[in-house]
């Protein structure tokens, strides 16, 4: 795992551990569901890590081409580890 996918990981962590404490804060008012968006976002995050990034960055491009699009994203960056020298 690297960096910034733990990075990514870390904030979706957070995001929902913030917004589910919130939530428990606001003592089953209604105004709890405000925050339940931010909590799904945050589970998704700390589960998927920068691949939801990726699939986000994918959608903006339209629907008939995410696939391809993620899939050009795993090869580019399987070949850039294949191209770097070892130390």
């Amino acid at each position: 795992m690297t960096k910034r996918d733990i990075l990514w990981r870390g904030i979706g962590l957070a995001l929902c551990v913030g917004a589910c404490s919130v939530a428990v804060a606001m003592d089953g008012s209604a105004r709890a569901m405000f925050v339940f968006p931010f909590a799904l976002l945050g589970l998704t995050l700390a589960i998927n890590g920068k691949r939801v990034i990726i699939a986000l960055r994918a959608e903006r491009c339209g629907h008939a081409r995410t696939a391809e699009v993620i899939h050009a994203v795993r090869v580019r960056r399987y070949r850039r580890r294949l191209d770097q020298p070892h130390l």
